[in-house]
């Protein structure tokens, strides 16, 4: 069976890596939901939240790398490739807007919100990939 995602149609991984890619990029997705919760606890209940926001980046980050290698161990479409290569680019723009950029600063709410659009995506992509629909033909 395969599976078509626009113009990409290759036959999908199965299996395990499948199901373990699938819960890498569930639990990425849930600590970037922390970590939006935690700021907003910082901002506006106690700044002692701000200490768990950035550990828990430094803590999630390497889920990244770990996707990343997953999707190049199976024949992945190109589409969730192309998602999972732009997760540790969006990562490595978070660090450079709030650590080295003064200026770019403000940009930092912005490449977080877009990591998580890609990382939910990726979430969608990869719960369709491990648990595909059966053919109504």
């Amino acid at each position: 069976m395969t599976t078509s995602f626009g113009a990409d149609s290759i036959q999908p991984p199965t299996g395990w890596i499948a199901l373990s890619f699938l819960t890498v990029a569930v639990f990425f997705n849930l600590c970037l939901v922390a970590q939006v919760l935690t700021v907003g606890l910082a901002i506006f209940y106690s700044s002692d939240w701000w200490n768990i926001h950035v550990w828990l980046v430094r803590g999630y980050g390497g889920l990244a790398l770990i996707l990343l290698i997953l999707v190049y161990l199976s024949p992945f479409p190109r589409r969730v490739r192309s998602l999972t290569a732009s997760m540790p680019v969006f990562l490595g723009l978070q660090f450079l807007t709030i650590h080295l950029m003064l200026p770019l600063k403000v940009l930092h709410p912005l490449t977080g919100f877009m990591l998580f659009s890609v990382s939910t995506t990726l979430v969608h992509y990869a719960q369709r990939l491990a648990f595909p629909k059966p053919d109504l033909a």
